[in-house]
């Protein structure tokens, strides 16, 4: 016998409450309900509902598979996407429920032995720590350092991640020996994979900065701030001159051919999760240089800002928010809809 309903948020209580959009997402009472609404539900209501089943062809089978993995595949980015948002804007407790949702479609989709579940734990973790629940992070945590064990083969990207996340959580305990160990594996790891040079390894060399700035040792402090900095100034400025590059060439192309239609030109730029992370780290760092009155390291944040404003300018533009591309997705399912509803009634 079936067991009586559980709340989608809280997983624990009796959820008698039905979204009557869907149908298919039950909670407790309707704090619960308006909490996961505003942070995911809504976004990803209408994808939740199941494409009908076709059994007329093994290639009909075949293809609504395929729509539902893509379905999922979706759910997840835009849920991923949600809970990142919500965490750059210091809300943690709204991250939560996105967070939860990316982490059940993963498992979906990948299996709950996959290394693609390690970056959804560690949102959920940030997201605990955010909200005060360390103990509930620790746990989410253990279960990314699980998946990670059960894969000899797992990228070197990944555990870096995971040490950064057990650091942070190491800082937020309060045992700054342990975060260090971690944070100078997120280092190591981060330059076998990425390279000495590359953002990636920066955010370790940041919060191990932080710790040595909070511990007094000024000395050791600045220079890794000095090189976060580096790292930083170095990459927006090469991305400057890419993005550049690829301005000049559009304008030859519309000088050589201003009838052709236009085409779409591959981006390689910043991502905006690369542009939260600079901004985040080079105002925190502007911060610690004005208070130092070093004139010439606070120059070079403000450079460094002042081309990933213009960068950041230019990323509104171009890149659409993954809920836009949803908002598509769900314009599509209704025309597949009324498509359906015509030809069956022309039979």
């Amino acid at each position: 016998m079936a067991g009586r309903p559980r709340c989608e948020l809280c997983g624990s209580r009796p959820a008698p409450r039905l979204c009557p959009r869907c149908r298919l997402v039950r909670y407790c009472d309707a704090s619960h309900q308006g909490a996961d609404w505003n942070s995911i539900h809504e976004k990803i209501c209408p994808l939740l509902i199941p494409p009908q089943p076709c059994f007329h062809s093994e290639r009909a089978r075949t293809h609504g598979k395929e729509q539902l993995l893509r379905r999922q595949k979706s759910i997840v980015e835009v849920a991923v996407s949600a809970a990142q948002r919500f965490l750059w804007e210091g809300k943690a407790l709204e991250a939560l429920p996105a967070a939860l949702q990316a982490l059940r479609f993963s498992a979906r989709v990948f299996g709950w032995s996959s290394v693609q579940l390690v970056p959804v734990y560690l949102l959920l973790a940030e997201a605990s720590t955010g909200t005060g629940n360390l103990r509930q992070a620790s746990k989410y945590l253990s279960e990314a350092e699980w998946i990670v064990l059960q894969s000899p083969e797992c990228p070197a990207a990944v555990q870096s991640r995971l040490h950064r996340g057990l650091g942070l959580f190491c800082i937020a305990q309060g045992n700054l020996d342990q975060a260090l160990y971690h944070l100078s594996t997120d280092v190591y790891l981060a330059t076998s994979a990425f390279g000495v040079d590359s953002i990636e390894v920066s955010g370790g060399y940041f919060h191990m900065a932080n710790i040595f700035f909070r511990r007094n040792k000024v000395d050791v402090a600045n220079s890794l701030y000095t090189e976060v900095t580096r790292l930083w100034h170095s990459w927006l400025l090469s991305s400057l001159q890419e993005h550049q590059g690829r301005l000049r060439r559009l304008r030859a192309h519309a000088e050589a051919a201003p009838w052709a239609d236009d085409e779409e030109v591959a981006e390689d730029g910043m991502t905006e999760a690369q542009g939260e992370e600079a901004r985040r780290v080079l105002q925190a760092l502007l911060g610690v240089r004005e208070k130092q009155q070093l004139p010439e390291e606070t120059a070079r944040v403000l450079h460094a800002l002042a081309v990933l404003h213009y960068l950041d300018l230019d990323l509104e533009k171009r890149k659409p928010q993954p809920w836009e591309c949803l908002e598509d997705t769900r314009k599509q399912i209704q025309i597949r809809k009324k498509t359906k509803l015509y030809n069956c009634g022309n039979v």
